[in-house]
């Protein structure tokens, strides 16, 4: 979904630093979608807070980020500790790292994204 430019780039491995976000959410999305999820995005019109996407559960709004790195998800934290969200008090970090839990943030590697529907089904 990228300019004709960004494709080659991609097709002939230049400049991945500057796409490999997007490709990462991409590759994210695909496996939401083939998973029965909708997309679902969010960013705050002062641009202070941006999400990847989201899963409503029976019990909660699910913030998922997906990280080209092992970042560290500023906007999910923002999102679990703020009041103005009471719907969310916990998320989900798809990153380049190992299965993990800290401050109420689930971390899976990518590879593992296809998995979030038998994952949110057993958490329930």
């Amino acid at each position: 979904m990228r300019e004709d430019e960004a494709q080659n780039d991609l097709r002939t491995n230049r400049n991945l630093g500057v796409y490999k976000g997007a490709l990462y959410e991409q590759i994210a999305a695909e496996a939401l979608v083939k998973s029965g999820y909708a997309l679902y995005y969010y960013k705050r019109p002062d641009s202070t807070l941006e999400q990847d996407f989201f899963i409503r559960t029976m019990n909660s709004v699910v913030p998922i980020e997906v990280k080209s790195n092992t970042g560290r998800a500023k906007s999910l934290r923002t999102l679990i500790s703020c009041d103005k969200y009471p719907d969310i008090s916990w998320g989900i970090k798809l990153s380049n790292g190992n299965i993990g839990y800290s401050d109420a943030i689930y971390t899976f590697p990518y590879f593992c994204a296809f998995l979030l529907k038998r994952y949110l089904k057993d958490r329930s």
